[in-house]
């Protein structure tokens, strides 16, 4: 099973700009899609058309920001809006999708550089988003989580570290979070095969940033430890325009 996760920056705006050639070209099993920043009346008709995929969406209350997509070509189980916290459901940020195998938690994680509440609450959906893991762990479930962190783990997740020490996004209290995650059982597919920096995920739109690849690594997908058996690859697609963002993927041998 591949699945490959996307923040598109706006869907109306990415459809503009290939989408469409993207989806068909890579042709993912499973398509976990943030920052979709539409009403689910708004969805394009040629992404509501999609051959082959089952689509579900969880829109923001707020209108044009936030939200998130699924796009499967297997039926799940069941996909849930939200992860029990209305806090956060309000603002479209997360997607479970049981898939009988694993769960799948497609996030849109907050960005803490709006002040300090924006930070309280980035960080209080990562305590929130570990303990549903934790408490899914002790039922038994194996689960993924994927989608835009917002924070780059450690200094070779981004190409300059050290003028970004108090910057929203490496802050040693946001970073600490994912040293919880990888504590926890949670580990990052990424580093399963690329220990080496410059691969990056999320580039400033200011000119020539991302063709001098001064950029973060903030999307990933992370898996509970018994799934890591089964991950035959996770690779970063630097290559596919259309938002500020590139597309990420992982197979599962599942």
């Amino acid at each position: 099973m591949r699945l490959v996760s996307w923040n598109v920056n706006g869907l109306r705006a990415c459809v503009k700009k290939g989408f469409l050639d993207v989806v068909a070209q890579e042709a993912p099993d499973v398509l976990c899609l943030q920052e979709t920043r539409l009403k689910v009346e708004q969805v394009p008709p040629q992404v509501t058309d999609l051959s082959g995929y089952n689509a579900w969406w969880h829109p923001a209350q707020r209108a044009g920001y936030s939200g998130v997509g699924l796009l499967s070509k297997a039926s799940p189980v069941s996909v849930e809006q939200g992860f029990g916290h209305e806090r956060f459901t309000a603002e479209g940020r997360t997607q479970v999708a049981d898939y009988g195998a694993f769960l799948l938690v497609n996030g849109y994680f907050p960005n803490g550089g709006k002040g300090p509440e924006r930070l309280a609450y980035k960080l209080d959906y990562y305590a929130a988003l570990l303990d549903w893991v934790k408490a899914r762990r002790s039922e038994g479930r194996s689960v993924v989580i994927t989608g835009d962190l917002n924070t780059a783990h450690e200094e070779r997740d981004l190409a300059r570290p050290k003028q970004n020490r108090k910057t929203s996004g490496f802050m040693d209290c946001e970073r600490e979070w994912l040293d919880h995650y990888r504590n926890a059982g949670l580990v990052d597919t990424f580093r399963l095969f690329e220990e080496d920096t410059g691969h990056y995920t999320w580039w400033s739109q200011r000119f020539g940033v991302r063709e001098k690849n001064i950029g973060w690594r903030i999307d990933s997908f992370w898996v509970t430890d018994d799934l890591v058996p089964a991950v035959k690859s996770a690779a970063i697609l630097p290559q596919i325009m259309g938002s500020d963002h590139c597309p990420i993927d992982l197979v599962l041998d599942v």
